[in-house]
């Protein structure tokens, strides 16, 4: 367990990245994590899409900048992307995305890999351009985004957690 908690102790999100890709066994380890997040009542209403098509990623990149009004890479230039969408049949999906999410991102600080969560994933499926997407891609249902993760190798080291508030746990 200490390898665990140093983990999650030391995980930070990265903004800068270097070019190069994530080996394709780190990254299908990651994946692999995000299917074996907890999911209310074993529904798993999740699902992950990698991201390797440059027209697609293009077309989240516009859009989750236009989401956020800004003409900016919301992605930070990160050579990977993964989407996590859920199902919104399933009473539990937020929660249960976002168990995926931080799966992904503990798996990826653990294997060295640098990662980001970012948002504006709702925004994105919601567009006539997102729910195309997903029709392209054979998916059907309510699925709604939940976040986008950014991997790569980090251009700088990361900087030092900030220090817990002091009224963040309460013991009754």
């Amino acid at each position: 367990m200490a390898d665990t908690l140093t983990t999650l102790k030391t995980r930070r999100s990265c903004r800068a990245y270097r070019s190069e890709h994530v080996e394709q066994e780190k990254l299908d380890a990651i994946i692999e994590a995000g299917t074996y997040a907890p999911t209310g009542m074993g529904k798993q209403s999740p699902i992950i899409l990698v991201v390797r098509d440059p027209e697609i990623r293009a077309t989240l990149t516009r859009l989750n900048a236009a989401a956020m009004g800004m003409d900016i890479d919301p992605f930070y230039g990160a050579p990977e992307l993964l989407v996590v969408l859920a199902n919104r049949a399933i009473p539990t999906y937020i929660y249960d995305g976002s168990l995926v999410m931080g799966n992904m991102m503990n798996a990826a600080a653990d294997l060295g890999v640098a990662s980001c969560w970012i948002h504006r994933a709702k925004e994105e499926f919601e567009s006539e351009e997102g729910k195309a997407i997903l029709r392209q891609l054979g998916i059907e249902g309510h699925y709604e985004g939940i976040g986008n993760l950014i991997l790569g190798y980090a251009a700088k080291p990361a900087g030092k957690a900030a220090p817990r508030k002091a009224d963040y746990v309460f013991k009754v």
